[in-house]
């Protein structure tokens, strides 16, 4: 059995063991940050950007020896104490709020410690999963509750280190955030590697093994990432010991010199990190860790077993609890308490006892173990800043519910597929993309949301029913949300669903028009207008004046006056016929095409094909057409909407539709190019994202917050749309190579349900025991 001794040596191995994994990498994250350096100056920018990248890169080549002996003077400190002070003069700037009494800090300490709190938050937003492990298998080392402020392994100290040894190498603030992309990716990467190297060390020596060592890839030495844009970053890799590389380009595609073998690496590393390490795969390794920590504790508690309705006397102390919590969360009127009123101490800690008191109530240790995983899982959904105040309230009335189906159903702690589960994360998922102290959702959708709590509350008795129930509900709801309330993306959502209906409809045409062509002689040049040009004309025109329409029916006409100009004429009266058609013929389809949106200079290319065609019928080359199957066609185009293929079975991919860049305006944006090319799991997840959810999107030299806001028929079409109201439209295939090119990230790493019970993992490997006091 381990010693106490033990124990801390094994602890003191580790904080010895990162930093010398940081003193080996950091050179190699030095060099990458000088390359990205002067890859960003490559690319095309406004004068002034151009000049301070330019400055920028003479710099760093003059003192990134200097920034990397500082960091690595400041490391080799913490190797004896391993904790890096933050108090002595000359170190490192203070923390805010930390000192003694009130003193004047001076606007360039404020700046770097702006600068260097960004810069941790990146690290956690990329490495929180492997420094959660580290820290839970600290604290049972050195048996306390949490690292010291200044700990080494501690993400802030490191963003101190490197920020303060910036500022000491002569290096300014304005060059850091002129790179601050390049920054933030490179060192988020070598903090997971680092963190990780780490924790499978400790794995090797016993430590913990319980909690899962998370598969991780490391990037080769000379594979590429991808950077879109100036300030967005994409990609993936982390520092190895040797050589670095990093590639920009615009709109996440490779720049030259990247070669195959480089694309390849960068595809593969982002299908790891951006795509499968946040799906259900990951959620349900969570849930199996959780459910594994409950076993050893407590082994009848059965996931698996069959339901088991809450004693009378739980039920009774959960109905009081929600009372109890509805008085708390509502004022007199009923109406939601004011923002903030949510997170106060006095209301967790109001959660605290309500929990002790059910925990009595409570009549098995299942029942215990139940009622304190429901509680940390809500703790940590009622903390989550990103949740706005008033709709935190209506997360904090669902706790006894949950708790209610938890008792009474295992496979909630077993199953990430659990309705109840799903509601939180779709509610959560919609929501946590605004700014919780500058923002709100909307009316609208905070009264769903309320309504859904409602209904919730309303039938106690028949939980999963219910929530499943309301799930489906509140995704009809969305659907209507999005295309008729929601200000900002209603107008989107009009013209996406008018590209979607236009380009199947387009499609539609070009099979049955390929079909009824088939067999018949029609000169190649007119076939290939019909089946590319002609088609969308007609579907253009269907779209906006109807399928029965005086114009459509003209366009259809047009298509079959062509079909017979273009065969052969052998008679002079025959010539004459066709020399009287063609300027109105050639007009109608001049007048077709500009109304398709066809430039000027595009319809005289057509036009030109086309007399090619027509020129031949006169000379007698062409084939001739009998006039039975002329009239045939004829008969045949006047009800080619009963012929059409169902819209169900059209695809819209590329083998069909090219270019949809036709359909852009000021308000819609179609995509048309960017990201890397993506695999089955990437097309797979472009399939999987649903309607409300949040993502960063890199695109046109813009990285911003977009949200989903409409998906096509069967996802062919997928719609984003930003606060401002700016629609971004995607095909599928497209969407998938942006994904995998991490062009469009999640706004979330993982479901609020996953992230809670992370949280509560956290607390239970520090002190197993709660599950049963």
């Amino acid at each position: 059995m381990a010693t106490h001794a033990d124990s801390m040596a094994h602890a003191a191995f580790a904080r010895r063991s990162y930093v010398e994994s940081l003193l080996s990498g950091l050179p190699a994250v030095v060099r990458a940050v000088d390359q990205g350096a002067r890859l960003l100056l490559s690319q095309v920018a406004e004068n002034s950007v151009q000049m301070r990248r330019r400055e920028l890169v003479e710099d760093l080549g003059k003192t990134s020896a200097f920034w990397l002996q500082g960091a690595t003077t400041m490391l080799r400190g913490a190797l004896l104490t391993g904790v890096v002070s933050a108090s002595h003069p000359g170190d490192l700037p203070s923390p805010s709020g930390r000192q003694p009494g009130l003193t004047l800090v001076d606007n360039d300490t404020i700046e770097s410690e702006i600068l260097s709190s960004r810069l941790a938050l990146a690290m956690m937003d990329r490495a929180s999963w492997e420094f959660t492990d580290l820290r839970s298998r600290m604290t049972v080392l050195e048996g306390r509750d949490e690292l010291d402020t200044n700990d080494v392994l501690r993400p802030h100290v490191l963003a101190r280190i490197v920020t303060s040894a910036w500022r000491s190498a002569g290096l300014g603030h304005e060059a850091w955030r002129t790179l601050q992309g390049v920054l933030h990716h490179e060192f988020s990467h070598f903090a997971e590697e680092t963190y990780h190297e780490t924790n499978r060390r400790l794995l090797q020596q016993g430590v913990l093994p319980n909690t899962d060592l998370r598969p991780f890839i490391r990037r080769s030495q000379n594979s590429a990432s991808n950077f879109g844009g100036v300030g967005g970053v994409a990609g993936s890799g982390a520092a190895g010991s040797s050589g670095r590389g990093s590639d920009f380009g615009n709109s996440g595609v490779m720049s030259s010199g990247g070669g195959r073998a480089d694309v390849a690496e960068e595809t593969r590393m982002m299908s790891r990190s951006v795509g499968l390490a946040r799906g259900a795969d990951h959620a349900e390794a969570v849930l199996g860790r959780l459910n594994r920590l409950i076993g050893r504790q407590l082994p009848e508690f059965a996931v698996t077993a069959q339901a088991r309705p809450a004693s009378a006397k739980l039920q009774a102390a959960i109905a009081e609890a929600q009372q109890g919590i509805n008085r708390r969360l509502t004022g007199a009127g009923g109406a939601a308490l004011a923002a903030g009123a949510v997170s106060t101490p006095a209301l967790l800690e109001e959660l605290h006892q309500r929990k002790q008191q059910l925990k009595q109530a409570a009549s098995t240790p299942a029942e215990r173990a139940t009622i304190e995983i429901v509680a940390l899982l809500f703790q940590s959904i009622l903390t989550e800043e990103r949740i706005p105040a008033a709709i935190r309230v209506w997360f904090a009335r669902l706790q006894m519910p949950v708790l209610r189906v938890a008792v009474g159903e295992p496979d909630f702690f077993a199953t990430v597929d659990h309705p109840a589960r799903r509601l939180i994360d779709r509610m959560g998922a919609c929501v946590m993309g605004f700014d919780a102290k500058t923002r709100n959702v909307g009316d609208v959708l905070e009264k769903e949301i309320k309504r859904v709590v409602q209904v919730v509350e309303a039938y106690p008795d028949t939980g999963r029913r219910v929530f499943q129930t309301v799930l489906t509900e509140f995704e009809k709801f969305l659907e209507h949300y999005f295309k008729n309330e929601n200000e900002a993306s209603r107008k989107g959502v009009s013209l996406a669903q008018q590209v979607e209906h236009r380009e199947t409809l387009a499609i539609q045409y070009t099979i049955e028009l390929r079909k009824m062509l088939n067999e018949m002689p029609v000169q190649e040049g007119v076939r290939e207008f019909l089946f590319h040009v002609w088609a969308d004309v007609l579907a253009m025109t269907a779209v906006n004046t109807g399928n029965q329409s005086d114009e459509t029916k003209a366009m259809k006409r047009a298509a079959a006056d062509l079909i017979w100009s273009a065969s052969a004429k052998v008679s002079r009266d025959e010539r004459a016929e066709v020399i009287r058609r063609l300027p109105p013929l050639l007009k109608s389809l001049r007048d077709g095409m500009g109304h398709a949106g066809m430039s000027a200079a595009k319809q005289d290319e057509h036009i030109h094909g086309l007399n090619n065609s027509l020129a031949a019928a006169f000379t007698a080359k062409a084939a001739a057409i009998p006039h039975e199957r002329l009239e045939e066609l004829m008969a045949r185009l006047e009800t080619l909407e009963e012929l059409l293929p169902d819209a169900l079975d059209v695809e819209i991919d590329e083998s069909m539709v090219l270019d949809l860049s036709g359909h852009e305006s000021s308000e819609l944006e179609v995509v048309g190019a960017g990201g890397s090319m993506p695999t089955p799991a990437m097309l797979a997840w472009a399939r999987e994202l649903q309607v409300g959810g949040w993502y960063m999107l890199d695109y046109r030299v813009r990285n911003e917050a977009v949200q989903l806001a409409w998906q096509g028929l069967r996802r062919q079409l997928t719609l984003f749309v930003s606060p401002q109201g700016r629609g971004v439209l995607f095909q599928q295939h497209r969407l998938a190579a942006f994904l995998q090119a991490g062009l469009l990230v999640p706004a979330q790493d993982e479901s609020l349900t996953v992230r809670a019970t992370r949280s509560a993992l956290a607390k239970l490997d520090v002190d197993p025991s709660r599950l049963l006091n």
